[in-house]
């Protein structure tokens, strides 16, 4: 079993920064993959990066990449998106997720067992 919460969300100006967390409880494992989605009203949800924990290996979407960092915090138990140069193309609601498999560079939402309750992110211009 896994729990996720999502923390970090907020109001931004286009160029600006913000940083996602999302904390970790799991029952039993050491592996699997954690993604961050996004969905904006009226759209379907994307994948926007992951980290296959126990490996350390990352994808992002092209929409992503050179902007937004994932990154696992072992101490802490979360992972984090590092979101730079934020547009306002990347407003919505950013959800965690995991499942025991494996990450691929394709995210799909079916892919994922288990998911937090997500955190808004509003980038203005």
């Amino acid at each position: 079993q896994v729990q996720l919460v999502e923390s970090g969300g907020g109001s931004v100006q286009a160029g600006g920064s913000l940083r996602l967390s999302c904390t970790i409880s799991v029952s039993t494992g050491s592996s699997g993959c954690v993604a961050w989605f996004r969905q904006a009203p009226g759209k379907e949800r994307e994948g926007v990066a992951n980290f296959y924990i126990g490996y350390g290996t990352t994808n992002y979407a092209d929409s992503a990449k050179g902007r937004f960092t994932i990154s696992q915090d072992n101490v802490k138990k979360t992972v984090d998106l590092q979101m730079n140069s934020l547009k306002p193309e990347d407003t919505g609601m950013y959800y965690c997720a995991a499942t025991s498999g494996r990450c691929w560079a394709t995210m799909y939402p079916t892919m994922f067992h288990y998911w937090g309750q997500g955190t808004q992110v509003t980038v203005s211009s």
